[in-house]
């Protein structure tokens, strides 16, 4: 928000909600999703934003996620998702904005400007104070942004620690405050015991625009770019293996890795790798963040460049001449034949030629 205290300072009202605060988001569980905490609270603790958060809110689907908030600040922009039993207010430039979870069958989604006032009240409370909060994991049923006032309304003043509770917390945090306690890094993200199969159940319950995904994307977080066993791809080739030709008329020479989606990241590659990355439009969000990888081939597939559908969540068609369209299964690496058509949605396509 608009000065630099309100951004990490907040206040809130003790309740059965987990409430996972990081940098750039900001994001509100029921009590039914206590399986999700840790891995969320890992992205958002390391800085995840909007756009990557909201991928891992919706990767097993809405059908099984009753309900959840997601706030996030980029650029004097605050995006708001909210579904189920949750109410939020905001004060903005232009007049008070309320928003309700429960009006809508998939979610309540707005972008705001000039925010300088939050409130989101989710749940039961089960404490009479409001106490402050810095950044981390608390058990809540209200969050005030920033804080509601110097003093809580009983007059008992508000805690001025951060306040971070461990991911495993079992009873609603009561009136005073936790006390920090070091833990070991949760699980990675996406590593379900029994991850659903890929093309396996489908969510009926979406909002046309968006679709959960079923894949384990903790695969892609690797050092290396390239599959787990086959050899190492190059960092960079001599001459390029194939041309990219985008429907937008852009064309990428494929002599390294070509990171493509809606807002690409190079984090899961080395600082020496240096993959291009092509920020392709999306306007209803059905393209994902990272969608697919083209690189280099190696192994058999050296001289060529092969495609790799990075879990997105709406799946990627590969149409190579003289074959029927393939889904490409995520992780699988294709070898490209030149006049090959990738087809990432949304009237975004990619076609294979010759360097």
């Amino acid at each position: 928000m608009s000065d630099e205290r309100d951004q990490i300072t907040r206040s809130f009202r003790p309740g059965e909600w987990f409430g996972i605060f990081g940098e750039h988001a900001t994001v509100l569980l029921p009590p039914s999703e206590k399986a999700r905490v840790a891995a969320l609270w890992e992205i958002v603790d390391d800085g995840a934003g909007f756009d990557e958060t909201l991928d891992a809110l919706i990767a097993t689907g809405l059908r099984d996620l009753p309900g959840f908030v997601l706030v996030s600040e980029t650029g004097g922009e605050t995006k708001v998702v909210i579904r189920g039993d949750a109410r939020a207010g905001f004060a903005t430039q232009d007049g008070p904005v309320d928003l309700d979870g429960a009006t809508a069958t998939t979610w309540v989604e707005r972008s705001l400007r000039g925010v300088t006032r939050m409130t989101v009240e989710v749940g039961q409370e089960s404490g009479s104070s409001d106490l402050r909060l810095a950044g981390g994991l608390v058990r809540l049923s209200r969050v005030d942004q920033p804080p509601r006032a110097d003093h809580a309304e009983d007059g008992e003043p508000l805690v001025t620690e951060p306040v971070v509770a461990e991911p495993e917390i079992e009873e609603p945090v009561v009136d005073e405050p936790p006390i920090w306690v070091p833990t070991p890094p949760p699980p990675p993200f996406g590593a379900p015991v029994n991850p659903p199969p890929v093309g396996g159940a489908t969510d009926e319950d979406h909002d046309g625009t968006t679709r959960a995904g079923d894949w384990d994307s903790s695969l892609f977080e690797r050092q290396q770019p390239g599959i787990p066993g086959q050899p190492p791809a190059p960092s960079v080739t001599a001459r390029p293996v194939a041309r990219l030709v985008f429907s937008s008329g852009e064309t990428v020479d494929v002599d390294r890795a070509v990171l493509v989606g809606r807002a690409p990241e190079a984090r899961r590659f080395t600082s020496d790798e240096q993959p291009r990355l092509v920020t392709v439009p999306s306007p209803n969000q059905e393209i994902s963040s990272t969608h697919l990888e083209v690189r280099p081939g190696s192994g058999a597939d050296h001289g060529s460049a092969v495609v790799t559908d990075m879990g997105s969540t709406n799946g990627t068609v590969l149409v190579q001449p003289g074959l029927p369209p393939e889904d490409l299964q995520p992780g699988i690496a294709v070898q490209l034949i030149p006049g090959a058509v990738i087809d990432l949605g949304e009237g975004v396509t990619v076609q294979v030629t010759n360097p």
